[in-house]
């Protein structure tokens, strides 16, 4: 079977196909399908039912490349794993939500469609619940989230906080003081700060008040007015953390929490906060719970595999 796709100008042809074609032999491998760019069109040719999953992800990318998307590696493995689930209409979803400019001029945006929901979620609700696996970009869009609220003058403050639950280390073998021992732990929240504020601006707003990064520990007795509020790794809270936690809230305030319940630190008898939480709150007003999914993984294509290839051999274990 064959299919033509018309191009409205030729750039565009380029932008899919991508240097040395690199983009189209990926769909060509993964569908079985040979694709040419023939006058004007994007020729699909092969097994019928391979042709249309081909043509299905071929128009996502065309539908990304007009929305000014530069096309890579990335996008092309997305819109495979779209048109495979027959999502690909979806992909007009991704519009062009700009969440924030980091101090070196890129732009920040939801990457996939589970990206968008939990933006939107964040936009709409007072708290969200954002839990996924690791590279589905859960703290780095909050912390843009923060970012682009604090600009606005929707708020006056980011709070960043994570507990401080070592993956099977001890804190009180760690030379120095508590800060420079609790640092490593909340190393990826500054990392996103700094690449969203650059390194002066941010030192800037900590000295003024208007960044704290701290354990979850130093929210107690505390009430946070005009914040935005994140809590990362919210998987290693116990119950009792989490509650206190969520009253700490004051007005004008947003919350977002962030988790993976697959990556679980807390000893084996201790109950997830997270997990709890997402039970308790389920059906709260002004609480939006997101579940990323390895669909929405936006690191290197290994991060995705070696997730996969995790969930294999649990769920190989549970049986």
């Amino acid at each position: 079977m064959e299919q033509r796709i018309g191009i409205e100008r030729m750039e565009e042809a380029i932008d899919i196909f991508g240097s040395f074609d690199e983009n189209i032999r990926l769909i060509e491998a993964e569908f079985q399908v040979i694709v040419v760019n023939r006058g004007g069109e994007i020729v699909i040719s092969g097994d019928v039912e391979n042709v249309v999953l081909a043509e299905k992800a071929v128009r996502a990318l065309l539908t990304l490349s007009a929305k000014g998307e530069t096309i890579n590696e990335q996008h092309v493995r997305y819109v495979i794993g779209l048109a495979r689930s027959g999502q690909s209409e979806r992909i007009a979803e991704l519009t062009q939500d700009v969440i924030c400019i980091t101090s070196k001029g890129r732009p920040v945006k939801p990457k996939t469609i589970g990206q968008k929901q939990y933006m939107d979620s964040v936009e709409r609700n007072t708290v969200t619940i954002g839990v996924g696996p690791a590279g589905t970009g859960k703290t780095y869009l909050a912390v843009a989230a923060a970012v682009a609220a604090f600009r606005d003058k929707q708020v006056n403050r980011i709070i960043l906080t994570r507990p401080a639950v070592e993956a099977g280390e001890r804190l009180g073998f760690l030379p120095g003081d508590l800060q420079s021992k609790v640092d490593p732990y909340l190393r990826p929240l500054y990392d996103a700060l700094f690449d969203m504020l650059g390194a002066e601006t941010y030192q800037k707003y900590l000295e003024r008040g208007n960044i704290e990064v701290a354990p979850l520990a130093y929210m107690r007795g505390r009430t946070l007015d005009d914040s935005f509020i994140i809590l990362d790794e919210a998987q290693n809270t116990s119950r009792e953390q989490m509650k206190m936690f969520l009253t700490r809230m004051g007005f004008g305030s947003k919350v977002v929490i962030t988790g993976d319940i697959t990556q679980i630190d807390l000893p084996a008898d201790k109950t997830s906060g997270l997990k709890e939480a997402m039970k308790v709150l389920k059906d709260v007003e002004g609480v939006g719970i997101c579940k990323l999914t390895q669909e929405d993984v936006v690191r290197h294509v290994m991060v995705q595999r070696i997730i996969e290839a995790y969930d294999r051999y649990e769920e190989k274990k549970r049986k």
